[in-house]
């Protein structure tokens, strides 16, 4: 027996020479491993996937309480805005004033806005302030009360008129002045929608949040 071999043991284990016997390693001890790191796992898909239909069964309630609350819900329709009180064409004197050096044109537009419903006050040539010196179609001029009211109606009368305002008390009270670029009042059924439109206006409508 060689010197290298514990005492009581023999036969396979008995060393001989210089080669020592090879231990095998325990398979059993890896398959336990393995058996828990894939329970382990598993356990872990089921429960994660648990979640998940919990999630979709209650429809995420907590994430739309926040989105609604954020304002990411249902856009609100347009609100219809309020009708404007203006005044009606019966309403306003207006005073025809020619700056233009074409003779007549005062009294033909006069007339036009007299069918339209508008009374008539002076008719004749622009005082020296504005005489030639309105290079637009025109200029609608009265006092500072009459911006909300007078000044915007008879302006739907004559598309690309200037509004002005000056000194006068009476708000009921317009000039229109003729400029160089003038050539007819605007279409009938062109003024009445604007008068329309004046009246009641567009709705604004509503903007959708970012982020939603």
């Amino acid at each position: 027996m060689s010197m290298l071999t514990p005492p009581g043991m023999g036969g396979q284990y008995r060393i001989t020479g210089d080669k020592y016997p090879r231990m095998r390693r325990n398979r059993g001890r890896r398959r336990i491993v393995l058996a828990v790191v894939a329970s382990v796992a598993a356990l872990g898909l089921v429960g994660w996937g648990t979640l998940q239909l919990i999630d979709v069964f209650t429809g995420g309630g907590d994430r739309a309480s926040a989105a609604a609350a954020a304002g990411c819900g249902k856009s609100p329709s347009p609100s219809a805005s309020p009708v404007r009180a203006v005044p009606e064409p019966g309403q306003i004197t207006v005073n025809v004033l020619n700056a233009t050096a074409r003779s007549g044109l005062a009294k033909d537009t006069a007339d036009a806005l007299k069918k339209r419903g508008f009374k008539i006050g002076e008719v004749g040539n622009a005082t020296k302030a504005y005489d030639k010196k309105v290079d637009g179609p025109g200029l609608v001029l009265g006092a500072k009360t009459a911006v909300d009211a007078a000044l915007p109606v008879l302006a739907t009368q004559l598309a690309g008129a200037e509004t002005k305002t000056d000194t006068r008390t009476k708000p009921a009270e317009v000039d229109l002045i003729l400029g160089k670029a003038f050539k007819a009042l605007a279409k009938e059924k062109d003024a009445d929608k604007a008068l329309t439109t004046l009246a009641r206006p567009e709705p604004t409508p509503s903007v959708t949040k970012k982020g939603c």
